[in-house]
């Protein structure tokens, strides 16, 4: 499997990032068959494992640290921080008394000493960003993280930390990792452009679409699915957009002579922004159907064909991103004097 570097961290790591929030309780609740899956992806190329602490509430931080052991120097282990693991609101964000005490939760889940790559979940609108990114280089300067990122920050929050860094001193996010899929296109506008602009390492989540995308004949009985209902709805407006969309794609894709996850996987790694995609099996079947296009690229020709299909910079159903609203949105006292 190919590599890239991840951004400035000089950090190489495989095209191909295996995703763990499907380990677990909220997914495949087997450990050792969860475990068996993460030997495989190693065993097939890829480097790099991606979780967070909020993923089955710790356990799929369990699983991978299990997975890990004895070959934790091959690993480039990623986890994330900043979503609710608790009631108390002080057990959520990105404060320092949060921050200081969730990386050793996630260490001692993870029974390693460092992480690689410490990214936060979702921006914080309560918190000064420079107040985590003091605090998220404290634990750098402490040997406890290798580097700092973010997740499904919009472009605007982006230039915010790095100008935050840049004015104090501190480290600042190497790396963003975003969703974007062929039905998910609205970060090219100016996420990935940002992204680029810092030379942020991106890692891509969601490829396939949270499984629209992967091929299955019947949507509504996937797994994700049965969590999320209403987003595989045809009737619906946007579930109609989205089927038309993916007859189309399954057509294209039967003609380049690759299954529809191959495809869609592709295309998001032929971004130039693009350093590695996650992906995210639930079942060796899964893993395997995914690895079998690794090293897959995708012509002009059908790239054009895909921009005709889906335009660039298109969000076919809104509902799909998972960016927290920010504050001036859901707070109607911040919109009316």
């Amino acid at each position: 499997m190919k590599r890239r570097i991840l951004g400035a961290t000089g950090i190489s790591v495989s095209e191909f990032t295996l995703g763990a929030m499907m380990f677990g309780r909220l997914g495949n609740p087997d450990h050792d068959d969860s475990i068996r899956i993460i030997h495989s992806a190693l065993d097939a190329g890829i480097n790099f494992i991606d979780t967070a602490d909020v993923y089955s509430a710790g356990e799929s931080e369990e699983i991978v640290g299990r997975a890990i052991k004895g070959r934790r120097d091959d690993v480039v282990l990623a986890t994330k921080f900043g979503r609710p693991m608790g009631e108390d609101p002080n057990q959520r964000g990105g404060s320092r008394k949060w921050i200081l005490r969730a990386v050793e939760n996630s260490l001692r889940r993870l029974d390693t000493d460092y992480i690689d790559l410490y990214q936060m979940h979702r921006p914080d609108y309560d918190t000064d960003i420079s107040e985590t990114l003091t605090a998220l280089s404290d634990l750098i300067l402490d040997g406890k993280v290798r580097a700092i990122g973010s997740s499904t920050f919009p472009a605007e929050k982006i230039v915010e930390a790095q100008w935050a860094a840049q004015t104090q001193g501190s480290h600042r996010f190497l790396t963003e990792q975003p969703m974007y899929s062929v039905f998910t296109r609205k970060l090219e506008a100016a996420v990935l452009p940002t992204a680029e602009r810092y030379a942020m390492g991106v890692l891509t989540y969601s490829p396939l679409n949270s499984g629209w995308l992967s091929g299955r004949a019947d949507l509504t009985s996937s797994h994700r699915a049965s969590l999320r209902p209403s987003s595989y709805d045809l009737s619906t407006p946007t579930g109609r957009l989205k089927a038309d969309a993916l007859t189309k794609l399954v057509a294209l894709a039967d003609e380049a002579g690759m299954t529809l996850p191959q495809l869609a996987t592709a295309f998001v790694r032929g971004h130039p922004a693009v350093t590695s995609v996650l992906i995210g099996p639930r079942t060796h079947e899964q893993l395997d159907g995914l690895v079998s296009g690794a090293d897959l690229e995708l012509p002009g020709e059908i790239l054009d064909r895909i921009d005709e299909i889906v335009p660039p910079g298109t969000d076919l159903d809104p509902a799909d991103n998972y960016a927290a609203e920010p504050p001036a949105l859901t707070n109607a006292r911040l919109r009316r004097r």
